[in-house]
C-alpha cells in the first residue's frame, strides 16, 4: 500500500486493526529512512521556543560535544507518527490517537542531516469498543549508529471505519 510517505512493506498490511492481537510480542513494522535536517530542527525550535545553541546554532555547535547541531530530543519523539504510516498499515482503521506514553528514553543524539528509522514492536493489544489500544515498543535508529536515538512505549488508541 502507498502512502503519502512511501511504500508500505505487504508483510506489514494488516486487513483488520484486530489481526494484530496475534502479533502481541512481534515486530509490525519497520519505517523508511527519514531525514532530520537542519530546516526541521529550526521549525521544531521556532514552534516550542526552545532555541538551545546545540539546535540552532550550527556555527556554535561544530565546536560542541557533537560536532554538529542536533535534533531535540521531543523533535524526535514527535516524529514517531510520521514514522509509524510508513511502517504499518492497518486497513480498516478510520481513526487513531495518541494515548501517551509509559517510557521515553534518548541513548543518543540525531545530528542535523542524519536520516532515522523506526521499529515498531506490538507489546500489548487491548479490546475497546469500536477499536484498540496498542502499546508498541518503538525504536529509533539513527542510520550507520550503533545505539538507538529513542527508544519509547507508546500507547495509541485506533478505531475502525465503523466506529
Amino acid at each position: 500500500m502507498e502512502s503519502r510517505f512511501g511504500v508500505v512493506d505487504p508483510m506489514n498490511q494488516y486487513a483488520h486493526l484486530h489481526d494484530l492481537a496475534a502479533r502481541v510480542g512481534s515486530e509490525i513494522g519497520v519505517s523508511d529512512w527519514l531525514t532530520v535536517d537542519q530546516a526541521r530542527i529550526q521549525l521544531f525550535a521556532d514552534a516550542t521556543g526552545d532555541q538551545q545553541w546545540i539546535h540552532v546554532d550550527p556555527d556554535r555547535a561544530a565546536q560542541g560535544p557533537y560536532g554538529s547541531t542536533v535534533a531535540h530530543g521531543f523533535l524526535t519523539l514527535s516524529l514517531l507518527p510520521e514514522l509509524a504510516r510508513t511502517a504499518f498499515t492497518l486497513g480498516d482503521v478510520g481513526m487513531g490517537i495518541n494515548y501517551g506514553l509509559n517510557k521515553v528514553r534518548f541513548p543518543a543524539p540525531v545530528k542535523s542531516g542524519a536520516r532515522i528509522r523506526a521499529r515498531f514492536r506490538l507489546i500489548a493489544f487491548d479490546p475497546l469498543p469500536g477499536g484498540a489500544q496498542l502499546t508498541l515498543e518503538v525504536t529509533m535508529e539513527v542510520e550507520g549508529g550503533d545505539k538507538p536515538v529513542c527508544v519509547a512505549e507508546s500507547l495509541s488508541r485506533r478505531y475502525t471505519q465503523a466506529a
